[in-house]
């Protein structure tokens, strides 16, 4: 069952969850990010309180969040197909990876930044310092520690959503899980998939715990 073949399968598969996990973070950071930071800033005690735009982007990030990442992905195939030419493979599945992960991003950014002591926003204000200054300087400065961590979070629940995505043809792990494990009964093969993602989230948390650790100021 493991000859040269599989195993060169196996570390070609893997390697493409990385890639799809990777990027597709990266975008859903992109795009959770500042959504996260906006929805801080414009709620009724931030910076600038802005009802409409607090509440269309909090309702956005509940309908996305509450929808199951195998629905959403396969509503979302004629759009990604619009984007990518095509439905399948590690590529296409970035495109429902990011849309699906953005919304709890942006959560994870807002629980980061509500952490930040108000004492400190406030003093930042007394001393005549701009909105955009307090965000960078005092809410992202003071956050990062627990934004690392969720960073970490994030990267851990998007590698379980592009295993899901072998279900219909994704790529990765979760698609040698699906054609080899399931439909091949080969168990063997299954478990070795099952080992290597839990080893990626190891590694991952790893590597996030050794990040925050070393930005905590409180440790130095």
């Amino acid at each position: 069952m493991f000859d040269a073949q599989t195993v060169a399968m196996l570390a070609k598969e893997t390697w493409i969850t990385i890639y799809m996990t990777l990027t597709s973070t990266a975008m859903a950071y992109l795009i959770g990010l500042p959504m996260g930071v906006t929805l801080v800033v414009t709620a009724k005690e931030g910076l600038k309180p802005h009802p409409v735009v607090y509440k269309v982007l909090d309702f956005a990030a509940n309908i996305v969040r509450s929808v199951p990442f195998l629905i959403l992905l396969i509503m979302l195939i004629p759009f990604t197909r619009l984007i990518v030419g095509k439905s399948y493979g590690a590529t296409a599945t970035i495109v429902p990876l990011t849309i699906a992960a953005a919304p709890f991003i942006a959560r994870l950014v807002e629980s980061s930044l509500l952490e930040v002591d108000k004492g400190v926003v406030e003093a930042a204000q007394s001393m005549g310092a701009s909105n955009w200054n307090i965000i960078w300087k005092v809410l992202l400065a003071e956050a990062r520690v627990s934004l690392i961590v969720n960073g970490t979070i994030a990267l851990a629940t998007i590698l379980g959503y592009s295993a899901m995505s072998g279900a219909v043809g994704g790529g990765g792990l979760g698609d040698v899980a699906i054609r080899y494990g399931y439909h091949r009964y080969q168990m063997g093969i299954m478990m070795v998939t099952v080992v290597l993602l839990v080893l990626l989230v190891q590694v991952m948390q790893y590597i996030g715990t050794r990040i925050s650790k070393k930005m905590d100021k409180r440790n130095r």
